[in-house]
């Protein structure tokens, strides 16, 4: 076409075309060429906006009384034929709001009133509806929701919270109930007001044993006090978020950012780019960008939004559900740097040299388009040769820069000697039931490290812009371990035939040199585990005290906040110390950091905690069915009531009961960490290697009770048989001779 269309061509044609609305999409459709024609066609938009017809969204064109094509819909009472409709929660239009019929196939999620679901539209005319939408996913609705056991009664039932700190029953009525048994572990959601005393609640899902798989995170959540429901007013204020305009935003959506992630990942928090530097001045040096999801965007002070983000302090993991910082709205949606989706970010250009190190930085606050997500395997299986249809296009341009950089930030890596511990991390795979299958090992890929090289270097940068701006901010501390930690480890080397030389200044090149010098080697785990074990636990704090492990002098946590509040603190103070925008730290905010700081140190270990917690009762429950089966694996802890063994193929911990470690008193030598037979001399410690039989397998609490069978592939010696239903006897005249074997064998372990 060698003229300009028609205003009424335009709108006409955007909307035959939903899905295409920018500038680029109009002049390719009319096929608009060259500067003068493009500069009519900007002329034409702007005067069909000024005019009403059009409603420009970023950079985007729509008929303002059109919905997108893919909107939020709040699932409205069914109608009497039983059809669903649904308000579209976007809507900004004049007049009555189109009329949005729900089309649902057999294998989507049943839908309900005050549903909020995620659908494509599709115009229909000449109906009594405006459009038709079919589900892409369901976001979930908001009554109250509790987690407890169905005590049955004649006229129906109640439910008993699991919470200890929530001694409230709710009442069920008998067409509530979904036929539960007594005892059963049950998931029940408000359904009416208080009556007879109590309030009213309806069964939605039955759980089964309070034991059983589908049980275990929950009571987890539960027991730790993990907030897992959003309040009314949370989601009212998250399903009000629209996206980020441009607004004096840099626009980086020319740069070609990837995310790369887990293969189940939700959300998508950090995008990179990396390039060769073409500055003459740094030859073989690398650009690298680190684009991260701007949440202050839509988190602002004061919000309830914010309040429950600084409550619940950071996501939850486990096995079968993630309990998230953010409702998901914002954490899978607008916050989430999806392909081919203009996101709003906070970005840092970083500057390296030949070698890795890194030269200078700039931080923005930008808008930027994803050309691709990621996962790390197909990322890795692309760098091996294997590219596939996603990564094959990006091989040259994105991913090899990517590794050449990342290659390069080794050799910094290895002149600043962070911490090198080599711990593989168990997977618990579970059934669509929550039936754990089986234990495997995460796959480690390079892909991984790129993305936590690049990670940590935006983390160090963070910390150094804002000391540069001299802002108030929330550091990520990791203090050395305490002399009696050190102390600890320095024996278990010893004991297993390694050095950890005294007298210097600790350094995590002294550490290195212990964990080098065990690897490959029966001992490689124990040291790693003991190592990790002597570590202090990192935390926050407005103050800076260093990063031991990652022998870094600045570091704040930069790269996640849809899942932590540091994070989206640290975001604050970049938008106050550059003049951003009025989403910055507040002076609340900077008052109230050390608190701050502590609160979500807190809710981190609450995390952890509760995570740990859940993976022992899920291995328990793998393993309840194997009581009496024989198992190898490794002391992994000594105390006085008994050992601590760490199963080879599970990974999972188990006591053995001192009453249970052979036929004779055990003296216990805590500087050590040894067990000693005082009639055999026989000492057990940290490291050596045990068969076991199983004998308890507890689901509830996840605790396993072993039997020790043999030590260092030898039988247990008998020692002397004890004296009645008591514990064995103490030694009498083998006192002395006991005493004199723990001298001989602690001279040995230190030679």
């Amino acid at each position: 076409m060698e003229k300009l269309p028609s205003k009424s061509q335009i709108v006409q044609w955007l909307a035959d075309n939903p899905t295409l609305t920018s500038k680029r999409d109009i002049a390719r459709a009319f096929g608009i060429k060259g500067g003068d024609l493009r500069i009519e066609l900007k002329r034409m938009l702007k005067e069909l906006e000024a005019e009403g017809k059009l409603v420009k969204a970023q950079r985007s064109y729509r008929d303002p009384a059109a919905l997108p094509p893919v909107s939020i819909l709040k699932v409205l009472a069914p109608d009497g034929d039983g059809d669903l409709f649904g308000d579209a929660m976007e809507w900004t239009g004049e007049g009555t709001a189109p009329r949005i019929l729900i089309i649902t196939k057999p294998s989507d999620p049943a839908l309900g009133q005050g549903d909020r679901v995620l659908a494509r539209l599709e115009p229909v005319g000449g109906r009594d509806h405006t459009y038709e939408a079919r589900l892409i996913r369901k976001l979930g609705h908001n009554p109250l929701k509790l987690l407890g056991i169905f005590r049955s009664e004649s006229e129906g039932g109640r439910v008993v919270p699991v919470d200890k700190k929530n001694d409230k029953e709710w009442r069920v009525l008998r067409d509530g109930t979904m036929d539960a048994r007594d005892g059963e572990l049950v998931e029940a959601e408000q359904a009416g007001p208080r009556r007879m005393g109590l309030p009213q609640a309806r069964i939605t899902a039955r759980l089964g044993d309070p034991s059983g798989p589908r049980a275990i995170s929950l009571i987890a959540i539960h027991q730790h006090g993990i907030p897992d429901q959003f309040p009314d007013k949370v989601v009212a204020e998250a399903d009000a978020a629209t996206p980020a305009p441009m607004g004096n935003r840099e626009d980086l959506r020319d740069l070609a950012l990837v995310t790369i992630d887990p293969l189940d990942a939700r959300d998508r928090d950090d995008a990179v780019l990396a390039m060769p530097d073409p500055d003459p001045a740094n030859i073989g040096g690398h650009i690298v960008w680190v684009a991260i999801a701007d949440v202050a965007h839509y988190v602002r002070p004061g919000s309830q939004l914010d309040r429950e983000a600084k409550n619940r302090g950071n996501s939850s993991y486990f096995p079968d559900r993630v309990v998230p910082m953010l409702p998901d709205t914002l954490s899978g949606d607008l916050c989430s740097l999806h392909e081919n989706v203009d996101r709003a970010c906070m970005a840092v250009r970083m500057v390296l040299d030949a070698h890795g190190r890194k030269i200078s930085h700039r931080f923005t606050r930008g808008m930027m388009r994803s050309v691709a997500s990621l996962s790390y395997a197909q990322v890795q299986s692309a760098i091996d040769g294997d590219a596939d249809e996603a990564t094959a296009p990006l091989l040259d341009e994105v991913l090899r820069p990517l590794y050449a950089a990342y290659k390069a930030t080794n050799q910094a890596r290895n002149e600043r000697q962070p911490l090198n511990l080599d711990l593989p991390e168990r997977k618990i795979v579970l059934s669509d039931e929550g039936k754990v299958l089986s234990v495997d090992f995460y796959e480690r890929f390079d892909a991984h490290k790129v993305i936590e090289e690049f990670m940590i270097l935006a983390n160090v940068a963070a910390a150094e812009e804002l000391n540069r701006l001299k802002s108030p901010l929330l550091f990520r501390v990791h203090e050395e371990p305490s002399p009696e930690k050190l102390q600890a480890l320095r024996e278990v080397a010893e004991a297993s035939g390694f050095v950890l030389s005294k007298g210097q200044v600790l350094k995590t090149s002294h550490l290195n040199q212990l964990l080098a010098a065990a690897e490959g080697t029966e001992f490689d785990e124990l040291i790693n585990v003991s190592t990790l074990r002597s570590m202090t636990q990192a935390y926050y704090n407005p103050q800076n005290f260093g990063h031991f492990g990652l022998a870094l002098r600045n570091y704040a946590h930069f790269t996640s906040p849809i899942r932590r509040y540091s994070d989206l603190i640290v975001h604050r103070a970049l938008i106050s110390a550059h003049g951003w925008g009025d989403d910055g730290l507040t002076p609340q905010d900077v008052e109230e950091l050390a608190e701050t700081a502590k609160h979500i140190s807190d809710t981190e270990r609450r995390s952890m905690v509760a995570e740990r917690d859940t993976n022992d009762r899920y291995l328990a429950a793998y393993l309840y069915d194997r009581v009496g089966a024989i198992f190898d694996g490794r002391v992994s802890g000594v105390q006085r009531f008994g050992l601590f063994v760490k199963l080879d193929d599970s990974g999972a911990d188990g006591l053995i009961p001192i009453r249970s470690v052979g036929r004779e008193f055990f003296h216990f030598d805590a500087d050590t960490q040894t067990l000693m037979g005082a009639d055999t001399g026989l000492t057990i410690g940290i490291g050596q290697r045990v068969k076991v039989r199983l004998s308890e397998a507890v689901p509830v609490t996840g605790g396993l009770i072993l039997e020790l069978l043999e030590i260092d592939d030898r039988a247990l010696p008998k020692g002397h048989a004890p004296r009645g239903r008591g514990s064995p006897r103490k030694p009498g005249k083998a006192a002395a001779k006991s005493r004199a074997i723990k001298r001989k064998v602690s001279r040995q372990r230190r030679k």
